[in-house]
């Protein structure tokens, strides 16, 4: 193997670990920001209920005062009627009692589908208390989590940095542009090949190109894998013993063979 190579398969191990740091130093924040925004939005939903709750209880406080008006209504004309001075006036306050007493009973009607609203909303009530609990305790707990690993994620980055800037140094000029110009592109720069295959791109490495990448006498040059072009290197111990020989054959040798 080129000994660049070598240290380029070792980089890229530091970079995809440092990238992995950063990403979570980035995701573990916004996790938080999400937990909260859930904190919020359930407390709203809360609030709603709460309020709705209220509204219901001020509204049978109306029914209850509106039913007191009307029993004292009710007792004022009853009084009227015992002073009556002929049926017409008579009939009049009987009318007057029994509107009086219809109200009451549309108000205690009302006032009962108030009380089953307020006992399904009380129900919500202990629902949205649940919620908020849980998404408090959930923000509370990542939240620490996450300033902990944050905390953790620097201090494990800046000595990836410092392994990083060691193995760089150690690279050729050449070999180094052309890694980062790779890794650049593809995210990666560096592929295994096993079995006859590029482990990036799972595309099938050519028979003349694979043997030539298992011969050793071939270590001064670095080979690029033909579909993805990342860099490709071969490790002997992970070879599958059934593609040791790759017999080379013309790409038209291969189709008509197959058909």
């Amino acid at each position: 193997m080129h000994p660049d190579l070598e240290k380029l398969i070792v980089l890229q191990t530091h970079d995809i670990e440092a990238k992995r740091l950063r990403d979570e130093m980035v995701a573990l924040p916004k996790l938080v920001a999400s937990l909260t925004a859930r904190l919020e939005a359930v407390k709203g939903q809360r609030a709603v209920v709460v309020d709705l709750i209220a509204k219901e209880e001020a509204l049978r406080r109306r029914q209850e005062s509106d039913i007191k008006d009307q029993q004292a209504k009710i007792a004022k004309v009853t009084k009227q009627l015992d002073n009556a001075a002929n049926a017409v006036q008579a009939t009049a306050f009987e009318h007057e009692i029994a509107f009086a007493k219809s109200k009451i009973s549309g108000f205690e009607d009302a006032e009962l589908e108030s009380m089953e609203r307020s006992e399904a909303l009380e129900a919500q009530k202990k629902l949205a208390d649940e919620a908020v609990e849980t998404a408090a305790k959930n923000l509370e707990r990542e939240s620490a989590r996450a300033t902990e690993t944050v905390a953790k994620d620097k201090t494990l980055l800046a000595a990836v940095e410092v392994q990083r800037a060691a193995v760089r140094a150690e690279v050729s000029e050449a070999a180094l542009s052309t890694y980062d110009r790779i890794a650049k592109g593809k995210g990666t720069a560096v592929s295994e090949a096993l079995n006859q295959k590029c482990q990036a791109c799972q595309m099938m490495v050519r028979p003349q190109r694979w043997n030539e990448l298992r011969d050793r006498s071939n270590d001064d040059q670095m080979m690029t894998c033909e579909s993805c072009g990342r860099l490709l290197y071969y490790d002997p111990a992970r070879d599958a013993p059934q593609r040791k020989t790759v017999p080379v054959e013309s790409i038209a040798a291969q189709i008509i063979r197959s058909l």
